[in-house]
């Protein structure tokens, strides 16, 4: 049976190795923990390497084995290289969630085609280097695996000078289901996450305009913006066995949001 070939426990990753891009901070972290406590040794891809370095530390106190690698993911000789470093130090790589990206507001009437190339860069072609790039290294390997790409509910709803920021993120539902059916034959599942409003760095700015955040707090049933950990639970199944017939899906994590 597939699904017993990483153990008894479906949601067992230990002797496992994930990847997660952007995971210093924020919602990678968030993902990275929960990973780690699943017993998964895991790769953190960050610009900032010192940073990436001291979220590597703080994962190793769950006793697993834990590295921080600078990586610009727009960048493919960075990509290649992380992932090169991530099999010679760790051995292999079994999960990969890419995370990393970002966006801030702007005119869209007055955006310059340079600004929005940048942050398609890293928004999309980011994703699609790192998922190609880890992709490459399972198939050669063989045994399957798991990648896992971050969207963002700005793919269903749109958002007030975000245009490139939901653009770079709506186009990724259709990478993945792609990459999904290309990679089945190889038991690679490939899926994605969509998070709703989450407390980070990036969206202070957000939270601190008091209209917003009461909108926010308003419209999700929860009644609270989302923390880091609360993506730890999807994260943890969608890179374990328990998901090895789930492939090609997209699983908005936002409090309920979405349903209002």
């Amino acid at each position: 049976m597939s699904a017993a070939r990483w153990g008894d426990d479906p949601f067992d990753l230990h002797d496992r190795v994930a990847v997660v891009t952007g995971g210093s901070r924020g919602i990678g972290l968030g993902i990275a923990a929960g990973l780690a406590s699943a017993g998964a040794d895991v790769a953190l891809w960050a610009r900032d390497a010192d940073r990436a370095e001291a979220a590597a530390a703080d994962l190793r106190a769950l006793g697993v084995r834990a590295i921080g690698l600078a990586c610009d993911v727009a960048e493919e000789d960075d990509v290649r290289g992380a992932c090169a470093a991530t099999i010679a130090e760790l051995g292999r790589i079994d999960i990969c969630f890419a995370n990393a990206g970002g966006g801030d507001g702007y005119d869209p009437l007055a955006v310059s085609l340079e600004r929005w190339r940048q942050l398609l860069a890293v928004n999309l072609d980011g994703v699609f280097l790192t998922l190609r790039e880890v992709a490459r290294h399972m198939v050669e390997r063989g045994g399957g695996g798991k990648l896992v790409a971050i969207s963002s509910i700005t793919e269903i709803f749109g958002a007030p000078k975000q245009a490139g920021y939901a653009a770079s993120k709506g186009a990724i539902g259709g990478l993945v289901r792609s990459l999904a059916i290309e990679f089945a034959r190889h038991d690679i599942q490939v899926n994605s996450i969509q998070p709703g409003w989450i407390e980070t760095d990036a969206t202070l700015p957000m939270r601190e305009h008091e209209k917003l955040k009461a909108t926010v707090l308003r419209r999700t049933p929860a009644r609270r913006w989302g923390q880091p950990e609360d993506l730890a639970g999807i994260a943890v199944y969608l890179a374990s066995a328990a998901s090895n017939f789930h492939t090609g899906d997209t699983i908005r994590v936002d409090g309920g949001y979405s349903i209002v």
